[in-house]
């Protein structure tokens, strides 16, 4: 079973444009979230893939492989579905361009659901962990997930879900994280289906694979990403680094 790590990598950024060319100690953020994916192990090829220039040379300039997009897209699924339609692979897990930090256990964890998936139930994973503070939960930048009983997913929502009608019943409210670990063959349906209104309306590229009844596989880490969106994020992981 043939593994690969895409990195979507688009230049312009609506809250920090040109964030992955940014320094980061030294080397640019996409450079250094291309060897933090690399450095882990898991996968049998790493590849970047972008709509730029500039993104691409800095990663072929440095010994690492890149694919330019061809055409536009509107989402990170797309632009990885056109990189991925003609390659020879099982699994493709999507790492965020803006994540230079990527942690190798819950990764582990989520390419652990496809070598034990013997039926084939599950056409995609992901990750999530729960959040407690009521500023968090609140927050439409951070898309809640809430799953059934064996753990896939039923809904993401940028609004707070479940809505607490009543207190004291144990509801836990679970963050989702953007790194997704694909079945090519629903990666490629993904691209070849229309946008519909739930998509369109949280503009969450996981809602089409519900709403086309795919199954995705929640995972709990209690790991939290570190992503760059802001200025402020490079200059907390310059420290870091």
């Amino acid at each position: 079973m043939k593994i690969i790590a895409v990195i979507p990598a688009r230049y312009a950024a609506t809250r920090f444009n040109g964030k992955l060319m940014q320094d980061l100690g030294g080397k640019t953020v996409i450079q250094r979230t291309y060897e933090a994916a690399k450095n882990t192990h898991l996968f049998d090829d790493v590849f970047v893939v972008t709509d730029s220039i500039l993104i691409y040379d800095e990663i072929i300039n440095n010994g690492g492989k890149a694919i330019m997009s061809v055409k536009k897209h509107e989402s990170g699924s797309d632009r990885i579905a056109e990189a991925i339609e003609n390659l020879d692979v099982a699994i493709v897990v999507n790492v965020q361009g803006d994540e230079p930090f990527i942690n190798k256990e819950p990764l582990s964890k989520l390419l652990h659901i496809f070598r034990n998936d013997f039926d084939n139930k599950v056409d995609l994973a992901s990750l999530m962990f729960e959040i407690t503070a009521k500023t968090d939960i609140e927050n439409p930048n951070n898309v809640k997930v809430v799953t059934d009983q064996n753990g896939f997913a039923l809904y993401f929502s940028r609004s707070v879900i479940p809505y607490a009608r009543a207190s004291n019943v144990g509801v836990r409210y679970m963050k989702h994280i953007g790194i997704y670990a694909f079945r090519k063959e629903a990666l490629l349906d993904f691209y070849r289906l229309p946008m519909k209104s739930l998509e369109a309306s949280e503009k969450l590229e996981q809602l089409r694979y519900l709403e086309f009844g795919k199954r995705i596989k929640m995972i709990e880490t209690t790991q939290g990403s570190i992503g760059i969106d802001t200025p402020e994020d490079l200059e907390k992981a310059r420290k870091l680094v």
